[in-house]
């Protein structure tokens, strides 16, 4: 397998040197995904890239099908970067999801090519959109982007302080200002949302969730999640069964 997989690699990598054919480089599609994830429409719409077989990687030698795959590989990463931004988990995949439905079924190229511009201009609008409604210091952006990335171990004030080079003191007050709530509550809360994620998509106990979101114990974490949704995790996870 793994000889057969060289071979094609040594096959397309000669066959694009010879057409002259190359993916777009990768820094060009960071800088459009980030024009996305920051609601910035008019740079989004300037580096979007005409989308025509000619010019994109084969995923097909059928070429609509060639198309649709593109395009839904392009929402899969709208999607994750606007969730990194701050649009909700569920937003994000149900507009995925409609676009992706909306694709499936198309029967042209013109088809394809128009849905691509459009969902790039609505994406970035609903970031703009968005973003003007909660805008934070950067100070505050460094602090939401600590909390998302270590919900598995143990955060304190004092680590966010030393991440933004404030003393802790003045960052406790600044946090609550802008976000509306201390910062162990927004830890907090950041902690019982991932878990009612875990509960919706994953088959992991309330003892393994509790261990791998940091809870002191399962006990507290049944007591903290009841807490802030008003039902226990084992409830909650059948509410959302029944509820497919």
């Amino acid at each position: 397998m793994k000889t057969d997989i060289e071979k094609a690699l040594a096959k397309i990598e000669f066959e694009n040197r010879e057409d002259n054919r190359f993916h777009t480089p990768y820094d060009k599609e960071i800088e459009f995904y980030q024009s996305i994830k920051m609601g910035n429409v008019e740079e989004a719409m300037q580096l979007v890239r005409p989308f025509d077989s000619d010019g994109l990687g084969v995923l097909s030698e059928d070429r609509l099908r060639n198309l649709k795959y593109h395009l839904i590989i392009t929402i899969a990463f709208i999607t994750r970067y606007c969730i990194e931004g701050g649009m909700e988990m569920e937003e994000a995949y149900n507009r995925s999801d409609i676009y992706i439905r909306r694709i499936d079924v198309m029967q042209n190229e013109e088809e394809i090519v128009a849905v691509h511009g459009e969902l790039v201009e609505a994406y970035a609008k609903r970031m703009r959109s968005i973003r003007k409604k909660t805008m934070y210091s950067r100070a505050i952006i460094i602090c939401l982007e600590y909390i998302y990335a270590h919900l598995h171990v143990k955060i304190t004030l004092e680590d966010l302080a030393k991440e933004t080079k404030l003393s802790p003191t003045y960052l406790s007050k600044l946090f609550h200002k802008e976000v509306g709530v201390s910062v162990s509550q927004y830890i907090m809360q950041k902690r019982i949302e991932a878990a009612e994620k875990m509960l919706r998509y994953t088959e992991f106990s309330s003892a393994e969730i509790a261990n791998s979101l940091c809870f002191c114990s399962e006990s507290h974490f049944i007591s903290m999640f009841k807490r802030y949704v008003k039902v226990t995790p084992r409830e909650y996870r059948e509410q959302q069964f029944h509820s497919r």
